[in-house]
This record gives C-alpha cells, structure tokens and sequence, in this order.
C-alpha cells in the first residue's frame, strides 16, 4: 500500500442514557462511512464512565461495531480510570489491573502495533503509566521490544494522554498534571522515543484541537468527537470545538486535515452533565 488513510477519533464519552452525544456519534459515523479511510483510530475515552458502568463500555463497542471500516481502541481514563501524579489529587478511580482487564474483554487489546505504506504504528496504554501495577512494566518491555524492530520506519505514536503542554522541560507543575503522561514514566517514554524516527505523536483527553511541532516530531491534539468543556471548567490552549482528524500516510511523508463531520455539534459539558442526572 502506498498511501494509509487514517481517521482518528478521540473521548466519544459514549452511554445508552446519553442520546446528545450518540448523535453526534452518528454523525462521525456518517462522516466514515462517507470518506472510507482505511482504518479508524479511537485514541480513548470510548464511554462515559467506564470504571463504574461495564454498560457504557458495552455500549461504545457496540457503536464502533457498526462502522464500515477496521477500528482500533486505545484506553482513556473513563475507560479503565486515571493513573497518579506527583502533583495534584488522587483521581477518583485508579486505573487498576482489573480495570485494565475490564476494557479488554470488552474493547479488546489495550496496545498495538502495526505498519502500513512504510510507517510504524504503535498504540500505547497512557493510563497504567505511573501505577506501578504489573501490566505497566509488561508493556515498556514489549515498547522496547517493538521500538527494537522498527528498523529505520516512521514512527506514529497514539496515545490518549498528551506527552506534555509544549516542552518535555515544562515546569514540575504543569509536568506532573493529571492532563499529560505523568512523570517520572514520561522521561522514561521520552528517552525510548528518542531512538526512533519519532514523526507523529496523536492524543486526545484535553477535548481541545492542538497541533505543534517539537524538535522534528508533530504533536496532534484531537478534539472530542462529543463535547466541548467551557472557560469556567478548563482554560483555553487550543481550540474548544468537537470534530475529529484525518491523515494521509505516504512513504516518508504525512498530510493532518482537521475536519468537523455534518451536523457533528459543540455540545458543552453542562448540558452533558445535566442529561446524565435526568
């Protein structure tokens, strides 16, 4: 194949009782169905709350099931809960090797890796990062395993958690925050990457459309195909809009096109919270 077509979607937040952002589900469905790309990437965040509703879990793959080409899943924190920090409060639920367990009977495997038209795709657990939980070292030795084989190939990375806001050498406190991989696994990640061609690192979780390039690596921030967070709950970094990305892989090269699907809508998470107690 000498060009991969790759749609990724990210924080679908999907459950039954929630009909707003099942529409808007339908809506990017349409949009897959319309394009054709050759594989979709859901980078995390299937359900609306995962750790405590195996339904809503249930329910995500029962919607990712119906669209009309091949999907891969990567964790999000309301899959299988969040992973700890050195700086800020313990999340509400933990990510934890049952949890873990939990997503991949019902969504499948948790990590990945393939190549297509040249490149190496590799898909991560952001979540189990800094857990300290066995599945956690299993899976630097299986990166390390895979990064051993690349072979010279372009390196994509997915994953749901950005690595950080703009440097690596950002400052402890915005380092150590809930919303990036958290130290001390980043350095750890960082330095792993460092030996590979590393072209492309795309994450959702913030729910806001980022993309910058750091030293020779492009980092893609995708939107929530769901809902959007207001001022009052998040400040502005990037973009505060729903929508989701499109790449176009060529041998040594890749195109990013930022796309909204029709009728897809900016749902704020106000009015998601408000339906979800009705």
């Amino acid at each position: 194949m000498t060009q991969f077509r790759l749609t990724q979607i990210s924080d679908t937040h999907l459950a039954r009782r929630l009909q707003l952002l099942t529409d808007n589900f339908d809506h990017v469905r349409a949009h897959i169905d319309a394009t054709r790309p050759d594989i979709v990437v859901n980078s995390g965040d299937l359900s609306f709350d995962g750790p405590t509703s195996r339904k809503d879990l249930e329910f995500a793959k029962s919607l990712h099931e119906a669209l009309p080409v091949p999907c891969r899943y990567l964790p999000g924190n309301h899959d299988l809960g969040d992973n700890p920090t050195a700086i800020g409060p313990v999340p509400p639920h933990p990510a934890t090797e049952p949890l873990r367990q939990n997503f991949i009977d019902v969504i499948g495997e948790d990590r990945w890796r393939f190549e297509e038209a040249g490149w190496c795709f590799i898909g991560l657990n952001s979540l189990i990062m800094n857990t300290g939980i066995e599945s956690e070292a299993e899976q630097f030795d299986w990166l390390a395993s895979e990064l051993g084989r690349v072979n010279g190939k372009p390196v994509a990375l997915f994953i749901h958690k950005p690595l950080f806001l703009n440097t690596p050498g950002d400052p402890e406190l915005e380092s150590s925050a809930i919303r990036y991989v958290p130290q001390p696994r980043r350095q750890q990640l960082i330095e792993m990457l460092g030996k590979v061609n590393l072209r492309l690192i795309a994450s959702g979780h913030v729910h806001q459309r980022r993309d910058f390039t750091f030293g020779h690596t492009r980092h893609v921030w995708a939107p929530s195909a769901a809902f959007k967070i207001s001022e009052a709950r998040q400040e502005l970094i990037g973009i505060k809009e729903c929508g989701l990305v499109e790449y176009r892989f060529a041998s040594d090269s890749f195109e990013v096109r930022h796309v909204k699907a029709q009728g897809q809508i900016d749902i704020d998470l106000d009015d998601v919270l408000k339906a979800s107690k009705s």
